[in-house]
């Protein structure tokens, strides 16, 4: 029962926070079931105004089907709405240096509807988006790099899991950030920095709490000699370099030396970070995707990602395997 106390704490603050400040998310995969069931519940619950991007006819032929009910989110037609030619200027306007016209412009906003929220979002009209339940990551990615672009005194965009354990007393009361976890495949020492600094950011918007910031590897402070190991010994440097005064970021760490009290006392005494950590960066996105699922499948702990970091607006990607229900927590994350 701890655990679900939890997992529903998490989520149901995020809501909260929603519904007193409710923004405008634009889902533009209205051809997955799955979207119009969550756009229900989101709807019912007050989280945020959804748009829906497709053939009105159409998305609400689908959604009758099933007996969803969206009758409160707003259906964008990239076809027929006033807006389009607009988004389309703006388009080539973003993208000429790379050869854009007016006619591929056209092309790509009326069949790619990713694109066209992505618009949605750099044109104001939309807050944020939610995507990938039948795209690919690096499809969801692709327009927002292209259009929004990185976040101002941001290096790079990357990805992470917000790791929700039941019955754990470690991290914060068992909420934890893996990062990069979804994207960056082997970040040098600056990248693995900038991961760490965006990630403890990004856990203190998320859960109000103090980040503490673990660079993890197979050594802890010196045990183990290897060039993967320098990495992180690099990587550590620069974050602190870097880090807003009073961050909490050490390492390198082994993971049972970054959460567990008495391993972290014992192998790294004096770290005010050793057995304390709540946002684990991993050496690569090998680690850090076996990480996470480790976790989610051994200790049935909640995954809510890939989220993305350091874009310049809020979009956030889905797992592919995703449930109406994570699309509803996702979106409550993004407003």
């Amino acid at each position: 029962m701890k655990g679900a106390i939890l997992i529903m704490g998490f989520i149901d603050t995020l809501k909260e926070r929603a519904k007193a400040n409710v923004k405008t998310i634009v889902l533009p995969e209205t051809e997955d079931k799955r979207t119009l069931a969550a756009t229900e519940k989101i709807l019912k619950e007050g989280i945020a105004k959804v748009i829906l991007v497709g053939n009105e006819e159409a998305v609400k032929k689908s959604a009758a089907e099933d007996g969803y009910d969206i009758s409160g989110a707003q259906i964008v037609d990239p076809a027929t709405s006033e807006k389009t030619q607009g988004y389309i200027d703006k388009l080539v306007e973003l993208r000429q240096k790379k050869g854009m016209t007016p006619d591929q412009a056209k092309e790509i906003l009326l069949n790619q509807y990713l694109y066209y929220g992505v618009m949605m979002v750099k044109m104001g009209d939309a807050d944020g988006m939610v995507s990938g339940a039948c795209h690919s990551t690096a499809d969801t990615l692709r327009p927002c790099l292209q259009i929004l672009k990185t976040k101002p005194g941001t290096k790079l965009v990357s990805a992470f899991f917000v790791m929700v354990v039941p019955d754990c007393d470690m991290g914060a009361d068992g909420t934890f950030i893996f990062a990069d976890s979804g994207l960056e495949q082997n970040p040098d020492p600056e990248k693995l920095a900038a991961i760490a600094l965006s990630s403890a950011e990004s856990f203190k918007t998320l859960t109000g709490k103090e980040p503490v910031v673990a660079m993890l590897s197979h050594s802890t402070k010196g045990s183990a000699k290897h060039a993967d190991v320098d990495k992180v010994v690099e990587a550590t440097r620069i974050a602190k370099e870097n880090a807003p005064e009073g961050l909490m970021l050490d390492g390198e760490f082994q993971l049972d030396a970054a959460i567990v009290p008495e391993i972290g006392q014992s192998k790294a005494p004096g770290s005010p970070v050793a057995g304390k950590a709540n946002v684990l960066v991993f050496p690569d996105l090998d680690a850090g995707n076996i990480g996470y699922k480790l976790v989610q499948r051994l200790a049935k702990a909640e995954a809510y990602g890939p989220l993305t970091q350091g874009i310049a607006a809020p979009v956030n990607d889905l797992s592919r395997g995703c449930s109406a229900k994570d699309i509803e927590g996702v979106v409550a994350i993004t407003a």
